[in-house]
C-alpha cells in the first residue's frame, strides 16, 4: 500500500496538472474534475483519456508560447 501512495504522490506532483488547472479556472475542486475524467473514460470507452491527453498537450504548448515576464527587461 505504501508503494501505491508513493506512486500516487509522484503522479500528482509531477503530472500534467490538467485537472488542477481546469478546476482552478472553473472554481471547483480538482478531485471533482479528476472523478469526472475517470467516469467519462469508462462511459465513453476511452474518450475521456484521449481528451485528457489532448488538454495536457494544449496546456503545455500554451505555457511555452505565453510566458509571463516580470518586467520589460526579461526579453
Amino acid at each position: 500500500m505504501k508503494r501505491f501512495y508513493s506512486l500516487l504522490h509522484y503522479l500528482q506532483k509531477r503530472g500534467f496538472e490538467v485537472c488542477g488547472r481546469i478546476a482552478e479556472r472553473l472554481g471547483i475542486r480538482a478531485r471533482v474534475v479528476r472523478t469526472s475524467f475517470i467516469y467519462l473514460t469508462f462511459v465513453t470507452l476511452g474518450f475521456g483519456f484521449a481528451l485528457y491527453l489532448f488538454l495536457a498537450f494544449w496546456l503545455k504548448i500554451k505555457d511555452l508560447i505565453y510566458t509571463k515576464r516580470t518586467s520589460v527587461f526579461d526579453l
